[in-house]
């Protein structure tokens, strides 16, 4: 069993409006007081995320998707909408009409609650309104975290004269030729699932029409028949569901010829321009006939020679009716005639029409309050038989008006608002809620009662419980371990510290209960004195030569410390790169001749006389 205050939680949000505001009919104007004109039924759509009240209720609106988490107890799917004369509200699950039980409930606000959900609840819900001048449907899908979902159809659409037909993936579709077609294939799924077609289970390529899970078959033709699959995948898994689609080629009509009685079964078609119901069709009735000599044959129609059209063929073996309509009392004879006397055969054509009847109506929407309706059914029949309600297409569908059932008071039950946000974040916490007895009445109104009212009826939920009882832990670090490894570049030694998790009291517990806070680094870079080091250079010698080939200058080139300025071991500044400690210097050409430095004289070389000239240096 379920706590009672589960089940009326879904509409607590009625207890927030007054009762004028949510029950008074839509045909008023409250600002004016004046009549609104008539409207058709809209569905307000609230793109917003599943609500999460607490950790066991969701409540959302039309147009999402509810993921189902392990410990949902509740699911509350509003739907609210607008219309002159009011709409009525129904729902249904991936197709059906939903049948209600003590899980699935329909509230007084027309809202859907689903308590205790199981993966059989998995599914697409929609939400339908609708009143004299039309209807509304919009859906919302209720998943589990996971493999994704298809909403899929499993009924046999017919085309035989609409340019354009749009179906759910699942369904069976036979159209005619030159149609353009649309097969829906909507997918919920967390995380979002990726759609791909197949026709014959081949992909189909980019060339097709392909936009938002639809796929569109322009002007089909018989090269378009085939089974068309749906592939919805995410990281969970994939699901595939396909639709056969069929090609109609030409209508044929096939008669059967008797000796007796020969009933044919035709279909009524509409002429568009009287509103009135004609028979266009033609049949052929055969008289199996042989004698000696050949006998003649005569066709009689109520026992008089046909007056109206037709056409006798195979020497009068077979009557030809050109419209069917011209003969729908009486019976058809022929008489065969010899010498040696005369047989008459009987036929009679019997003409069965498809036509609605009402007479069922479906079970009350609500079993107290004040918008119990019931829809009156439609069914197809043939001679008082039920057929296909697909053969009653073309026959003009009475008109139907919803039945008011269980206008009664509802029993008086408990009301509870949504919890308040807890005290404390950790530690142990407070939650609250306002419970009232009231008792909704067949006006539509919710009337406050004394709580001994309810309290007959069930116990009194709870306004009170603890919240975010879980202890209140932070992570603590070590210090900083000394600063470890070889110097191959600036701040790329790493030292270490103990990263754990602990109570506000210091009393150490699992590294899983501080799982959903930020984790502290446990290891970094680091710099070492070792590795505060650099190369340094002196200044570059003096060139040996002024011009020619022949200069070079030269440095001295030393690792020394940063902080102490020291040479250490060449080795500790390998990671940097060392500099030059010589290069070539004044190797411009010479003009004329040369001077070479030898000591404190200098020797001039001429190249012209190639002989050698010592002077002093002038300079």
């Amino acid at each position: 069993e379920y706590p009672f205050h589960r089940r009326v939680s879904g509409f607590t949000s009625s207890l927030r409006t007054s009762s004028a505001e949510t029950f008074i009919p839509t045909s008023v104007d409250l600002a004016s007081g004046l009549h609104r004109p008539p409207q058709k039924p809209a569905i307000l759509r609230k793109i917003s995320a599943a609500q999460q009240l607490s950790a066991s209720e969701v409540v959302t609106h039309l147009g999402q998707t509810v993921v189902l988490a392990g410990g949902t107890l509740s699911v509350l799917l509003h739907c609210e909408a607008v219309g002159n004369p009011k709409p009525t509200i129904s729902w249904a699950k991936n197709g059906e009409e939903v049948k209600y039980n003590d899980r699935l409930l329909l509230q007084p606000d027309d809202s859907l609650q689903i308590l205790a959900p199981v993966e059989a609840d998995v599914g697409f819900y929609a939400c339908n309104a609708s009143n004299a001048l039309g209807s509304d449907s919009v859906s919302i899908a209720v998943t589990l975290a996971g493999k994704p979902l298809i909403k899929a159809s499993r009924a046999t659409v017919i085309n035989t004269e609409s340019p354009a037909v749009t179906v759910d993936i699942g369904s069976m579709v036979k159209t005619i030729q030159k149609a353009n077609v649309t097969i829906n294939c909507q997918v919920a799924g967390v995380p979002e699932a990726k759609v791909t077609w197949f026709k014959n289970k081949v992909k189909l390529s980019s060339t097709h029409h392909l936009h938002d899970g639809l796929l569109f078959i322009a002007n089909v033709s018989l090269s378009d028949q085939g089974l068309y699959s749906c592939k919805a995948a995410n990281l969970h898994g994939e699901v595939t569901e396909s639709s056969q689609l069929l090609v109609l080629g030409k209508s044929r009509a096939f008669w059967y010829f008797a000796l007796a009685t020969v009933v044919m079964w035709l279909l009524a078609h509409p002429d568009h321009r009287t509103n009135q119901r004609f028979f266009s069709c033609t049949c052929f009735l055969g008289c199996a006939v042989d004698g000696h000599p050949t006998p003649n044959i005569t066709w009689l129609y109520s026992g008089e020679p046909l007056s109206l059209r037709h056409h006798l063929l195979a020497a009068g073996r077979i009557l030809q009716i050109f419209n069917v309509s011209d003969f729908t009392d009486g019976e058809f004879s022929c008489l065969a005639q010899n010498e040696a006397g005369s047989l008459t055969q009987i036929m009679s054509l019997a003409i069965q029409e498809y036509r609605w009847s009402v007479d069922k109506l479906t079970a009350c929407s609500a079993s107290c309050g004040h918008r119990g309706v019931q829809l009156p059914q439609l069914r197809c029949l043939l001679d008082g038989a039920e057929v296909n309600a697909s053969y009653c297409r073309e026959t003009p569908k009475p008109s139907l008006q919803p039945i008011a059932c269980n206008r009664r008071d509802c029993p008086s039950r408990w009301m509870v608002t949504s919890w308040s946000p807890c005290t404390r974040s950790c530690g142990g916490g407070l939650q609250m809620r306002r419970v009232t007895c009231q008792r909704l009445t067949a006006k539509g109104n919710s009337v406050p009662v004394s709580n001994e009212a309810c309290a007959q009826v069930s116990k009194r939920p709870v306004d009170t419980q603890n919240c975010n009882r879980q202890p209140c832990v932070e992570w603590m670090a070590s210090s900083w371990g000394q600063c470890n490894g070889p110097c191959i570049g600036p701040r790329l030694a790493v030292q270490h510290r103990q990263i754990f998790c602990q109570t506000k009291d210091g009393t150490s517990v699992s590294s899983d209960q501080c799982s959903y806070l930020p984790r502290p680094l446990s290891t970094q870079n680091c710099w070492t004195d070792v590795c505060g080091v650099h190369w340094r250079v002196s200044l570059w010698t003096v060139c040996t030569a002024t011009c020619g080939n022949y200069g070079f200058q030269s440095r001295r080139v030393d690792c020394v410390h940063i902080r102490t300025n020291k040479p250490v071991m060449e080795h500790h500044c390998s990671w940097r790169p060392r500099p030059a400690n010589w290069q070539r210097c004044n190797i411009t050409p010479c003009e004329n001749g040369t001077w070479l430095r030898q000591g404190e004289a200098e020797q001039c070389r001429s190249r012209k006389e190639g002989r050698v000239v010592s002077q002093k240096r002038s300079t």
